[in-house]
């Protein structure tokens, strides 16, 4: 037996001294993009991030539709593992199908598809019009579109087929395949168009439609790969890895991720050594999760690309209740960065860090940043949006988002824990959380809170800002003297819905 000695400390037992806020300490001159995998020090990381806010690896959270809103706000979405191989690869590939900018087709028709039948796809997806081909698929010789404009069921009939409505090839103006997206906007406004195809000879390679302009000017920090897609990161298990990360690969997932919820293991290692005997460093594998140096030797030595730091910090995880093993996230940052920073003196590769759990408000995200980490993973946060799978449900007046951990029964992800066949007991909890509407509105706030943190403290950069914060471990009598008792004024709740 062995007794550090520390007291475990949480995120919320520190606060930030303000240091020095300069003339360029401006929130316009902040700049919070991170690193997320591996690279030699004083090089770009691969793959790097303009928000530094990753999803959790959770049914209840990371969904297509939450991975294509994060990514739209810089940062980066991981498909939950808890699932069939091909309907993980699936919910890759309907992130990968976005593009910056460039809509993939989602609905293509044949000539003799009738017009009752477009107008009933085009209500099930937002594109705003159908691409006619050849043969009806998105490899199809492209013919022309076909929109709601372009026909009234009721005066032309829902019998019709779409060649005598649609607007064929040669009467719109398209654009090559090399077109940028600002080239590609200006010749929307000078034709005066709503749509412009982007073909490569006669075939469909992407749509740019007008009323995403606005988008591309409000989201210009996107998470996109060298093709302009979304980048979207995936969950692995240490158990069908040698399936799941092949199918992964190939349907295009930038970043994987092993999920469980202690990585000290062997079977995190052999994973890691599989990916990279298959791909060498062509694919990227963070590990985790971990509390201390020990643990974040192993797994860089093993070839992680970023580790995952927190046990049993999470709002809905237990594991501490019940089986006795976890850290504080303050304490078990500090120790897992040091080691970090060490490992990059001795080796010159620099691992990053994430913190997963222990963040109940936004100035924990600062605190942990402060202390090094180079990007969060959040689940709460995240359940509580529009685009979070999980159902909006009304009690008692007020809307909440259904919000449950991976180490629950409702769960029942037994790769995750180890367990075989159904789980045995619970690591986490099924409750609610309070909805607070969309992603990107949301997220928006907290990089404005986290850039006001920054240049309060003179940092510009979040290696500026871990360099040079100051942090002070927070008293009981503290606490007690900013929670006097003061009757709040309770904001009114939409109704929504």
């Amino acid at each position: 037996m062995k007794i550090l000695d520390e007291t475990s400390r949480t995120l919320n037992e520190f606060l930030l001294l303000p240091g020095l806020t300069t003339e360029e300490c401006t929130p316009d001159n902040v700049d919070l993009a991170t690193p997320v995998v591996r690279h030699r020090v004083g090089e770009q990381s691969p793959v790097r991030i303009a928000t530094p806010l990753v999803s959790a690896i959770m049914q209840a959270v990371s969904s297509p539709r939450l991975a294509v809103a994060l990514a739209e706000v810089g940062g980066l979405s991981f498909v939950h593992q808890n699932q069939p191989i091909g309907a993980q690869v699936e919910d890759v590939r309907a992130v990968k199908r976005h593009k910056a900018g460039f809509r993939t087709s989602e609905i293509n028709v044949k000539p003799s598809t009738t017009l009752g039948e477009v107008a009933q796809l085009l209500g099930d997806v937002d594109q705003g019009v159908a691409v006619v081909t050849d043969d009806g698929s998105a490899e199809g010789r492209f013919l022309g579109i076909i929109g709601p404009d372009d026909f009234h069921l009721h005066r032309h009939g829902s019998g019709e087929v779409v060649t005598a409505r649609m607007r064929a090839y040669d009467e719109l103006t398209t654009a090559p395949a090399t077109i940028s997206l600002s080239d590609a906007n200006e010749m929307i406004w000078a034709n005066r168009l709503d749509v412009l195809p982007v073909l490569d000879g006669d075939r469909l390679v992407s749509l740019v439609l007008k009323r995403d302009y606005q988008a591309h000017k409000t989201f210009h920090n996107a998470s996109v790969d060298s093709r302009k897609r979304f980048r979207v990161g995936a969950g692995i298990n240490s158990r069908d890895y040698a399936d799941r990360v092949p199918a992964l690969v190939e349907a295009g997932a930038d970043v994987l991720c092993l999920d469980s919820s202690d990585g000290y293991s062997v079977y995190q290692k052999k994973a890691i050594e599989f990916v990279r005997a298959r791909y060498g460093e062509k694919v990227f594998v963070g590990a985790g999760n971990v509390v201390d140096a020990r643990a974040f030797r192993y797994l860089a030595e093993a070839g992680a690309d970023f580790v995952k730091v927190g046990i049993g910090g999470g709002s809905i995880c237990i594991t501490r209740d019940q089986k006795g093993i976890g850290r504080g996230q303050a304490s078990a940052l500090i120790d897992v960065v040091r080691e970090r920073d060490a490992y990059a003196a001795e080796t010159g590769m620099y691992v990053p860090v994430c913190c997963d759990g222990g963040l109940l408000a936004d100035y924990h995200m600062a605190i942990a940043l402060a202390c090094g980490a180079d990007f969060i993973m959040l689940g709460r946060y995240f359940a509580r949006f529009d685009e979070a799978p999980s159902r909006k449900v009304r009690i008692e007046g007020q809307f909440f988002k259904e919000y449950w951990g991976e180490g629950s029964r409702r769960a029942q992800n037994a790769a995750r824990y180890g367990h075989t066949g159904e789980i045995s007991f619970e690591e986490g909890v099924d409750g609610f959380v309070p909805y607070a509407g969309s992603l990107a509105d949301n997220v928006g706030l907290t990089r404005t809170k986290l850039k006001a943190t920054m240049v309060s403290c003179g940092a510009t950069t979040l290696r500026d800002f871990h360099e040079n914060a100051v942090l002070v471990q927070v008293s009981e009598r503290s606490y007690e003297q900013n929670t006097a008792e003061v009757r709040l004024r309770k904001r009114s709740v939409d109704a929504g819905e």
